[in-house]
């Protein structure tokens, strides 16, 4: 669900690095619910493994909004310099009052408007770097619970053999009996 509100607020600034890489971990977590449901490790282990990238990703999200580095939240990395948009927060957070002026006076741009935002309660760089801290959490949560759900499957796999069954016995035990007294039936 927190991916899929990110992905409505990402859809709504353009910002479409984050949406291919909200969308994908859209599809890894349904593969990950899939493996626990299906008892399939293998599928939990690619869920685990996207844990860890998806972190990354999100460390990086925070790096790129508080500017760490060579990073600048200006830049357009985010919308691969298709556009100038930048997250929907940076015009719609908590009370954050939006001022148009025309600029009518430029030909070309008669439609066009200058955007002057005034007033917010909190810079939408920390409402991105909340959203990514929360995703990172979610994320933590999920390789913790990943590794377990794997551990019990791959442990419960071990723990039944399919051709003694629950015998306390080695697999190949040795037939105390003579083979010709086996076969003693089959011959009367």
């Amino acid at each position: 669900l927190a991916a899929l509100e990110r992905q409505v607020f990402d859809f709504l600034g353009y910002q479409w690095a984050p949406i291919l890489a909200n969308f994908l971990h859209i599809i890894i977590v349904i593969l990950g619910l899939f493996g626990t449901i299906q008892y399939r490790p293998r599928y939990i282990v690619v869920y685990a493994i996207w844990t860890a990238i998806w972190v990354t990703w999100n460390i990086f999200i925070i790096c790129f909004y508080l500017e760490v580095g060579g990073l600048s939240k200006d830049s357009e990395l985010l919308t691969f310099n298709i556009s100038r948009h930048q997250s929907w927060w940076s015009e719609n957070g908590p009370g954050c009052v939006r001022k148009e002026a025309s600029m009518s006076g430029i030909k070309g741009l008669d439609s066009h408007s200058y955007v002057s935002v005034i007033g917010c309660a909190l810079e939408y760089r920390y409402i991105e770097v909340m959203h990514s801290s929360f995703q990172i959490l979610i994320a933590l949560v999920g390789f913790v619970y990943a590794c377990y759900v794997v551990s019990v499957f791959t442990e419960e796999e071990d723990s039944f053999d399919f051709i003694g069954g629950f015998d306390p016995f080695p697999l190949y035990h040795v037939n105390e009996k003579p083979t010709n007294l086996l076969f003693k039936q089959t011959y009367l």
